[in-house]
């Protein structure tokens, strides 16, 4: 086992080894919901009790990863866009769906913050993950506001459209174990287990030049 952190750097580091062996965890086993708190903290050669000490609980250490992925997304998008202009809405969707399934436990944990995580924290750490959350967003769209051609409103139409795609088809075509075995059994239930890149991006493709259609007709 490793020595109790000390200093302020070390509970820092020791905090940070946390959220890659979660990230990890949930890469390896197949999604967020099979991580466990006994196996994350197994991972860094931490005490069970130890976590308490850098998250209140697992809840907290989830939602946690989910705030950093959203600074992950938001210098994805930079990287991706550089010093690119006029790109077209099919294009701009192309850059956000890419990025996004460049990083799928990002686009996992997107339904469990609705569904219970930032909802089981205490308001101070709510508060925090809202800030920090939308601040990443905010900056991802004026990023996109400077490289595409379409509106800022379109833009930020658009990325709740993809933060909602992503988080939704992401589970659809991760079935648990059960429903993948029940598929087997049943194939023409099947084709809801759909392959998520192409799904993401030909909705989000369709959803942008939908948006740049309507600002036209009017």
């Amino acid at each position: 086992m490793h020595q109790r952190a000390r200093s302020a750097e070390d509970k820092a580091r020791r905090a940070d080894d946390l959220l890659k062996a979660a990230e990890a965890l949930a890469r390896e086993l197949g999604g967020v919901r099979y991580v466990t708190l006994a196996a994350v903290t197994e991972r860094v050669g931490l005490h069970r009790t130890g976590v308490r000490r850098y998250y209140a609980s697992k809840e907290e250490l989830l939602l946690e990863l989910a705030e950093r992925s959203w600074g992950q997304w938001r210098d994805a998008i930079r990287s991706a866009a550089g010093d690119r202009t006029g790109l077209g809405p099919a294009r701009t969707a192309a850059l956000i769906s890419e990025t996004l399934v460049a990083l799928p436990v990002f686009c996992d944990l997107q339904t469990h913050v609705t569904l219970y995580l930032e909802g089981d924290v205490d308001i101070d750490r709510a508060r925090r993950y809202k800030t920090n959350a939308f601040a990443a967003h905010d900056e991802i769209a004026t990023t996109l506001d400077r490289a595409s051609t379409m509106t800022i409103e379109q833009i930020a139409d658009l990325l709740a459209a993809a933060i909602m795609l992503a988080a939704g088809l992401w589970q659809v075509s991760h079935p648990t174990p059960t429903l993948a075995a029940l598929y087997e059994q049943e194939p023409r239930w099947g084709h809801v287990a759909l392959d998520f890149g192409p799904r993401l991006k030909g909705l989000l493709e369709a959803c942008a030049v939908g948006l740049d259609s309507a600002r036209s007709d009017r």
